[in-house]
């Protein structure tokens, strides 16, 4: 059976990208992602909010754009995988 790891998370940088190299001179771009969730309550009509924040790592020329491009509180379309 075939298997699909894939990932689409839209949502705001909660701090600017951290952009490191290795070595070999690889960039890698780490940063935070915040998606939040609301929902209303049927009955009382609440409404209540749910964060989720997410540790994102790029790597090669998409990192370096990361770093010169994003800052924080920008809002960011990620696609990628799991792992």
């Amino acid at each position: 059976m075939a298997s699909l790891n894939k990932v689409m998370i839209i949502g705001n940088l909660g701090r600017d990208p951290e952009v490191s190299y290795t070595p070999s001179g690889l960039a890698i771009c780490k940063f935070s992602l915040a998606t939040t969730d609301v929902r209303v309550d049927r009955n009382s009509g609440e409404r209540t909010e749910r964060t989720e924040w997410h540790r994102i790592t790029v790597f090669g020329k998409i990192a370096e754009s990361c770093g010169r491009f994003l800052a924080k509180g920008r809002q960011v379309y990620v696609e990628g995988r799991l792992q």
